[in-house]
């Protein structure tokens, strides 16, 4: 029977696995400057920060509440 650190351990694999997924299907193209929902600007900050962002916060909440 494993103990908790071997589950901790598996844990920690299993995350780490999903980041370096998620890191290797970063877009490749440029953050917009309007969001493709609304139209509204898109701040430098979150063009800098989110690479290849397309929407704005606020829309980006929404499409994530949708899921």
């Amino acid at each position: 029977m494993a103990d908790a650190v071997d589950f901790a351990n598996d844990h920690v694999e299993y995350f780490l696995q999903l980041s370096l997924l998620r890191f290797a299907r970063l877009p490749e193209q440029p953050s917009a400057e309007h969001c493709e929902d609304c139209g509204e600007a898109i701040p430098p900050a979150r063009q800098q920060l989110v690479t290849g962002c397309q929407t704005c916060v606020s829309c980006q909440e929404l499409r994530e509440r949708r899921r």
